[in-house]
């Protein structure tokens, strides 16, 4: 399990190793990650972890541009920079350039009730810090 922390918020995430197995391998090897977490500019109820020119060295695996909230993604550089999505409410994934499509690599399995909260935060505060390790 992951552990993330965003404040006083705790959640625990279940890696998808079944549908995104190197990226899921490829983000174990970087934690703990310490980062920003900012509302999402284009893709609706989300925020979004920018990481800029971060190279894990992975494809999109089992894309999707509409994952439910809770089902993160990770999307490697390409016509956006790195980032991962994290969707609070209804999602389609987007930024400036157009659609954009994410391997779904991480599933919150606790608190998801708070997820919203979360949203809320993140829209009416702004940035947040964001925390990830095992």
């Amino acid at each position: 399990m992951l552990h993330i922390r965003v404040g006083d918020l705790l959640f625990q995430a279940r890696f998808e190793d079944q549908l995104a197995p190197r990226t899921c391998a490829a983000f174990r090897a970087i934690l703990p990650l310490r980062a920003t977490l900012l509302q999402a500019r284009w893709s609706g109820e989300a925020a979004w972890v920018p990481l800029g020119d971060l190279d894990l060295g992975v494809p999109v695996e089992s894309g999707t541009q509409r994952p439910t909230p809770g089902q993160l993604l990770f999307y490697p550089k390409g016509l956006s920079e790195t980032e991962i999505l994290v969707p609070y409410g209804a999602t389609v994934f987007g930024s400036k350039a157009g659609p954009l499509v994410g391997s779904h690599f991480l599933t919150v399995v606790s608190a998801v009730e708070r997820l919203p909260e979360l949203g809320r935060r993140v829209l009416y505060q702004g940035a947040m810090g964001i925390y990830f390790d095992l």
